[in-house]
């Protein structure tokens, strides 16, 4: 089984806090990015067996320099992709702050929905049954994947047993990882939005 699962949000890229990316297409890492996942390589350990990428392009390219660092082929788990935000994906956030449903979202996570979206709670279900998989996947040692803020977010706050409408009692920075380790209990975190040095 899986021991250790390295949670590692994508490297930084140009729309960050200023576009609701989502699901958009073509959203790529800029200079700063590449810079912070070839630093989160080095940083990562032990050796990862297995590398699994949420199908985004950024963290694609993300997930491409850890491999390239550990010698290692990326792993598609859509399980893992970004939340669906419907209608608001692509829209710029300080729009979205004068839209009443926004605000409604943002304290009601745990029940209410982006329209024509994904809900926080049915992104939640899909990651925790993913790493569950993982966890009793043959595969044994440590497993790196590769996501978004919301969904190692929604990860944790299973873990540890929080609210989704407290959800910005956690925070997911560019390149950080997070990671949970295994016990006969089951998965436990051992680590929350560790920051790849400077």
């Amino acid at each position: 089984m899986a021991e250790i699962i390295h949670l590692v949000r994508h490297g930084r890229h140009a729309l960050l806090g200023r576009t609701l990316c989502g699901r958009m297409d073509g959203v790529t890492l800029d200079e700063v990015g590449c810079s912070q996942m070839a630093r989160c390589a080095t940083n990562l350990s032990p050796r990862p067996s297995l590398i699994q990428s949420s199908p985004q392009r950024r963290c694609m390219q993300s997930a491409s320099i850890l491999a390239a660092h550990f010698r290692l082929p990326i792993e598609i788990a859509p399980a893992v992709d970004e939340l669906d935000y419907g209608e608001w994906t692509g829209r710029a956030f300080e729009e979205l702050c004068q839209d009443p449903q926004w605000s409604r979202w943002n304290k009601r996570r745990g029940s209410a929905r982006p329209p024509g979206g994904e809900s926080m709670r049915s992104l939640q279900n899909r990651v925790v049954n993913h790493l569950e998989q993982l966890r009793n996947d043959p595969i044994a040692g440590t497993v790196i994947v590769v996501s978004h803020a919301e969904p190692i977010r929604a990860a944790l706050l299973h873990y540890a047993r929080i609210r989704l409408d407290d959800f910005l009692s956690i925070e997911i920075d560019p390149s950080s990882v997070s990671t949970l380790s295994t016990y006969r209990s089951g998965l436990r975190i051992t680590g929350i939005n560790q920051q790849v040095p400077a």
